[in-house]
């Protein structure tokens, strides 16, 4: 992102990376991606001591989260056809590296493996549709925003 931008933003300010076959980090877009959506799912575990009367503590022990996206199939875009391709693969081929840029400056690094779940299809006169989950593996990186003046 060139300019931080403050206040309320159109999602099409967030810029999304993966990594091809033997890049260390994600620098390539995927072409004609429409939407993006993260979900977190937090593990906490509850307990109830004898010294609060009664009222449950809690304390969050894990966390896992994946990131549902979906678009249109590109023929021809790097990142497209990567991604496409991996509905025919399976183990290690399946896992890269992703980055997801804020229009705030905030990034969220991360490790996945791809799940691509429609890789064509529809009716007659629809566009081919690319849909995919990037399943995060293990802790992403997650780097603030460094504040403007």
């Amino acid at each position: 992102m060139a300019e931080k931008l403050k206040g309320v933003f159109p999602v099409y300010n967030i810029a999304i990376s993966i990594a091809l076959a033997g890049e260390a980090e994600p620098s390539t877009k995927i072409k004609d991606l429409e939407t993006m959506g993260i979900s977190i799912d937090g593990n906490v575990e509850n307990w109830t001591p004898f010294d609060t009367a009664g009222w449950a503590r809690s304390l969050m022990t894990g966390k896992a989260f994946s990131i549902e996206f979906s678009g249109k199939r590109n023929i021809g875009d790097p990142g497209n056809d990567y991604v496409a391709e991996m509905a025919w693969k399976d183990g290690l081929d399946c896992s890269t590296k992703m980055a997801i840029e804020f229009p705030n400056g905030a990034k969220l690094t991360f490790d996945c493996v791809i799940n691509v779940t429609n890789v064509g299809g529809g009716d007659s006169t629809n566009v081919a549709p690319l849909e995919f989950t990037a399943q995060g593996d293990g802790k992403p990186t997650w780097t603030p925003a460094t504040p403007t003046a």
